[in-house]
Order: C-alpha cells, then sequence, then structure tokens
C-alpha cells in the first residue's frame, strides 16, 4: 500500500508518504494557514522515493475534531488529490492518530486519554486501546468542559495514559491520577498513514465527494454574550 497522509487539525501540519510500512514526512509548525506548503511537500517527497501520483493507492487525512480551518484543509486537499487521480481517500480520527504518535510500542498495550484544546474553554477528547500497534476506540471524539474530561467509569482498572496538548492548556487535567501525561505529543500524518493503510487496503476507503472532516462541535467562537459572562470581550 502506498499512499499520501495529511494532518492539519492542529499547527503541526505534516504530510507523510507511506511505502509499504515505511514513510517519509514533511512536518512543521505553522500558527495559521499553510496550505502553501502542503502539495509542494507530497511533490518533494514522491520525488524522492522515485515515485509519481500513478504509483499511489489511496489518501489518508486527519479528519479531526480540531481547528476548523486545519480540518478543511486537510480534507479539501485530500479530496482533490483523490478527485484528480481518481484513488479512495479515507478520513482518520485526529485523536486516533494523536495516541498511536504517543504510543511506546515497547510496552507492549497501552491505555491512551488523547486530549487536544478545543478553544473557548473546551477540550477534544478521546480514548483508544493501542496492542503492538493495533487501535481499538474505547470512547469516541467528544468535547468537554477540561473538568469534566476524564476516563471515569472507562476501565477503571486500567493504567491510562494522558497525550496531547490538551494537558498543557489546561493544567487541571493533570488532577486525574494518570500513569503518566505524554503533553508534548501531536497527531502526525505518519500516524493517519499507519492507521489509514491497513483500511485502505480493506476497502474502506470511499470516492473523494463523500471526505468530510469530524468536526464534533459546530460553532467557532463564542457569543458576544458568553464571552461577556466569562468576564470580557478578550
Amino acid at each position: 500500500m502506498k499512499l499520501i497522509a495529511l494532518e492539519t487539525s492542529t499547527h503541526r501540519l505534516s504530510v507523510a508518504l507511506w511505502l509499504d510500512g515505511k514513510f517519509i514526512e514533511r512536518a512543521e509548525d505553522i500558527p495559521s494557514g499553510g496550505s502553501e506548503r502542503l502539495l509542494p511537500w507530497v511533490t518533494e517527497m514522491l520525488a524522492e522515493a522515485g515515485m509519481d501520483f500513478r504509483d499511489l493507492d489511496g489518501i489518508a487525512f486527519g479528519a479531526g475534531p480540531g481547528g476548523f480551518t486545519g480540518l478543511r484543509l486537510a480534507c479539501g486537499v485530500a479530496q482533490g488529490l483523490a478527485f484528480g487521480l481518481d484513488l479512495p481517500v479515507l478520513g482518520v480520527s485526529s485523536l486516533e492518530a494523536l495516541a498511536l504518535a504517543a504510543y511506546r510500542g515497547s510496552a507492549g498495550a497501552e491505555h491512551l486519554f488523547a486530549c487536544v484544546d478545543a478553544r473557548m474553554g473546551e477540550v477534544y477528547c478521546a480514548a483508544y486501546g493501542i496492542h503492538h500497534g493495533v487501535s481499538e476506540t474505547l470512547m469516541a471524539p467528544v468535547v468537554r468542559a477540561p473538568h469534566a474530561a476524564s476516563v471515569r467509569g472507562l476501565l477503571d482498572d486500567r493504567a491510562w495514559i494522558g497525550c496531547g496538548e490538551g494537558f498543557h492548556a489546561y493544567p487541571e487535567l493533570r488532577a486525574t491520577d494518570w500513569q503518566e501525561v505524554r503533553s508534548d505529543c501531536w497527531p502526525t500524518a505518519a500516524a493517519v498513514a499507519r492507521l489509514a493503510a491497513p483500511r485502505l487496503a480493506a476497502g474502506a476507503g470511499v470516492t473523494a465527494g463523500l471526505a468530510v472532516p469530524l468536526y464534533v462541535r459546530d460553532r467557532v467562537a463564542l457569543t458576544t454574550a458568553e464571552r461577556l459572562a466569562r468576564g470580557g470581550l478578550n
């Protein structure tokens, strides 16, 4: 399986070329924008691998949740590539990609609670069990206030690892009894590709027009009344 994967749900943008289990990746911290980076990166990686677009089997993208602009960017570029090349496309949860990027394979099995800043005083979070690189969703992505983001009632007897920049943005999240917190981890295109490759091989891809972001939350900003209730307009 040879595929291009895109992950732009956070300010850490990345693109990966997946080559039957090996990969080439480009990544950069870009606080806003970054659309001008993606296709040149794709072209560079294909040239580095001695390939062209016709050698690809599919396109994958981090579908979210995450920043609205970033989600639309990855989905739009993935759709454009898939449509132009007549290839299947597959969206992968960005939180699942975060959990896989944070997973340390030598540990065998780990239970990871992935959490990123959703702005407006909330976080996007989900829970995964990963065993030798194979992911199982234990809690689907949701948006919650930081004080409500936990694994209470969800396999309480397991040792849980928190991962993602949500733990940095909201230090109160660390109050839960985590075995470990890996707040410096991000969803990566390589992790998206690793998750997508077997799914695309099994026929899970869709046509370009059916690819959609996973927003989870349907608004991008607080109302004026909500901002005033929180102490001001800043």
